[in-house]
C-alpha cells in the first residue's frame, strides 16, 4: 500500500492525517482561535529575570510570557554571528528587564507553560534550514549514511559559496533531503535568503512585543514537511485551500504538484480512511491489540505510562511465549500510539516481565526499528532495575488529548470521584462541627440524587444515630445540578 496524506479543512480548524500502508499514523490539527506558535519569530520584550533558573520570562503578546534559559541565548559579534563559549554565561549578563529580544519558538505553550524560545533563529525551506547567524552546515540525524551526508554537506557547502559576496549563515539540510540532486538544494537557497532579507527589514520596524515571521498554515506545511518519496498522494477536501497548495507546490516544489489531489466527494474524506474512528480511539486509555492482550496509556503532566497486559491472549505453548508474542506486539502498537497521540517527554513502559534477555533484547529492538520512522526525536535507555523501559521523545507540541479534550470539571482532572459513601462521611462530620457552633433547630442537606438516595437508604440508621447524638433532625434536598462530591448543608 502506498502513503497517502489527508487533510480536511473547516472554517474552525484544519486537520491533516499521515497514512502509512493504510494506517493512520499521525494525526495534525489547527484551530483558527489556537493556532501552533513553533518556529514563529517574535520581537519580545523580558520581563522577568530568574537567576536562580539561569532563565527569563519574555512577553511576545501571547496570553503567557514565554520562557528562555540561559543555554538557548546566542550573544551576537560585532559582524552579526553567534558567539561560541565552551560555557553558558550568567543570565544576567545575557538579559536584563525591561530589554527586547529576537526569540523563536521551539515549543507550543503546554497546559499552564509558556512557549519555550531560542535566540537560534532558523527558517524553513523544503530541503534546507536556514540559520542567519551561524556558520554552521549540518545534516539531519536521520540521514545516516555517511557518504551521502557528505555529498550533500559538500553540495550546500558550494551552493552556499556562490552568495558568499551577498549572505552569510549557515544551513541544516532536513531529512527529506537525502538523495535529491544539487539543482534541488540550489532553489531553496535564494528562497531563505530573501525570506530572512524581507524579515530583517521588518524587525528594524517592529516595536516589542510583535510578531515578525509567522510559520506557514498547517496545509501548506503538509508539503513542506511530510512530503517524501512514499508519499503517493495528499488529497484535500477543500477546492479554494488546493488551489493555494498546487499553487505553493507549483514554485516551491514542482517535482509534487502531480500528487496533489482535490477530494470532491460528498461522503467526509477522515470517515473513509477510518481517521474520526481513529481520532476517537486515541482519546481512550485503553488500547487492544490484536493478540488479545492491551495497552493502558495514562498522561500526566510530569511523564506518560504505558502498561501492557495479556489480557484475553493466553498463547499456545507456555507462559513465558505468551508474554514474549504480548510485548513484540506491544512494542508495536506503542510506536504507533506515541506518534499517533503525539506523546512526548518523559515515557515510562511496564513491558510485562520477561526472563529471557534475548526476549527482552528483540523487544527493544523491535520498539527501536517501530520508531525509525517517527520525525520526533526519541531516545531509549533500556530497561531499569525495575523491569520498566525509560524513553523520551521530544515534545513541541500539545497532545491530541490536550488539544481536544480539558480537564474534567467534576474531577479536576483527577480521573475519580469520591463515592457516595466518601461525601456521606464528610456530611456527618460537617453537621458535627457546625452543631457545635450554632444554634438551629434543624439542618438541610443539599446534594446530588445519589448521595441523598445513600443517605435516605444505606446510610439511614447512622442518620438516626446522628439526629439522636445532636438532638436536631436533619432533613434532605436533591439538587439536580450538583456533582457527586458537591453539597451544602445550611442552618434551620
Amino acid at each position: 500500500m502506498s502513503d497517502e496524506i489527508l487533510v480536511n479543512f473547516g472554517p474552525t480548524e484544519t486537520r491533516a492525517a499521515l497514512i502509512e500502508n493504510g494506517v493512520v499514523q499521525e494525526i495534525y490539527i489547527e484551530r483558527v482561535k489556537r493556532k501552533g506558535y513553533v518556529g514563529n519569530i517574535y520581537l519580545g520584550k523580558v520581563v522577568r529575570v530568574l537567576p536562580g533558573m539561569q532563565a527569563a520570562f519574555v512577553d511576545i503578546g501571547q496570553e503567557r510570557a514565554g520562557f528562555i534559559h540561559a543555554a538557548d541565548i546566542a550573544p551576537l559579534n560585532k559582524n552579526g554571528m553567534e558567539e561560541r563559549t565552551a560555557e553558558v554565561a550568567d543570565i544576567r549578563s545575557l538579559v536584563h528587564e525591561g530589554q527586547s529580544l529576537l526569540v523563536q519558538v521551539t515549543k507550543d505553550p503546554i497546559s499552564n507553560k509558556g512557549a519555550r524560545l531560542t535566540t537560534h533563529l532558523s527558517v524553513s525551506a523544503r530541503y534546507l534550514v536556514y540559520m542567519p547567524h551561524t556558520d554552521h552546515i549540518g545534516v539531519s540525524n536521520r540521514i545516516e549514511e555517511e557518504a551521502e551526508r557528505e555529498r550533500l554537506r559538500k553540495g550546500v557547502e558550494k551552493l552556499a559559496a556562490e552568495y558568499a559576496d551577498q549572505y552569510k549563515g549557515g544551513f541544516i539540510v532536513r531529512t527529506v533531503a537525502e538523495g535529491v540532486s544539487e539543482d534541488e538544494l540550489r532553489a531553496d537557497i535564494p528562497f531563505v535568503y530573501k525570506l530572512w532579507h524581507d524579515l530583517a527589514d521588518t524587525i528594524k520596524k517592529a516595536k516589542a512585543p510583535a510578531i515578525i515571521y509567522e510559520d506557514l498554515p498547517l496545509f501548506m506545511r503538509t508539503v513542506r514537511d511530510l512530503m517524501r518519496p512514499q508519499i503517493q498522494k495528499v488529497r484535500i477536501d477543500s477546492r479554494e485551500s488546493f488551489q493555494r497548495m498546487a499553487s505553493f507546490a507549483k514554485h516551491y516544489a514542482p517535482e509534487i504538484g502531480g500528487r496533489i489531489e482535490h477530494y470532491p466527494g460528498e461522503r467526509p474524506l477522515f470517515d473513509i480512511y477510518g481517521v474520526e474512528e481513529e481520532l476517537k480511539r486515541a482519546l481512550d486509555t485503553k488500547v487492544v491489540l490484536k493478540s488479545g492482550g492491551y495497552l493502558i496509556i495514562e498522561q500526566t503532566e510530569a511523564m506518560c505510562t504505558i502498561d501492557v497486559n495479556t489480557g484475553a491472549f493466553v498463547g499456545h505453548r507456555n507462559l513465558e511465549e505468551t508474554i514474549f508474542k504480548t510485548n513484540l506486539e506491544a512494542a508495536a502498537a506503542i510506536a504507533r500510539q506515541l506518534r499517533l497521540r503525539n506523546l512526548g517527554g518523559i515515557i515510562i513502559i511496564d513491558f510485562i516481565d520477561m526472563t529471557d534477555q534475548e526476549h527482552q533484547r528483540q523487544v527493544l529492538r523491535t520498539l527501536e526499528k517501530a520508531l525509525e520512522r517517527d520525525r520526533a526525536k526519541t531516545t531509549i535507555n533500556g530497561v531499569s532495575a525495575l523491569g520498566l523501559v525509560e524513553m523520551t521523545r521530544k515534545r513541541t507540541r500539545e497532545s491530541l488529548g490536550q488539544i481536544l479534550c480539558e480537564p474534567c470539571p467534576v474531577c479536576r482532572g483527577r480521573g475519580r470521584l469520591k463515592s457516595a459513601e466518601t461525601v456521606c462521611y464528610e456530611i456527618y462530620r460537617e453537621i458535627l462541627r457546625e452543631a457545635r457552633t450554632y444554634d438551629s433547630s434543624a439542618f438541610l442537606v443539599l446534594a446530588s440524587q445519589i448521595v441523598i438516595d445513600r443517605l435516605l437508604d444505606e446510610e439511614s440508621a447512622n442518620v438516626a444515630d446522628l439526629e439522636a447524638f445532636i438532638g436536631r433532625t436533619i432533613q434532605f434536598q436533591v439538587e439536580t445540578i450538583y456533582n457527586q462530591e458537591q453539597y451544602d448543608i445550611i442552618l434551620v
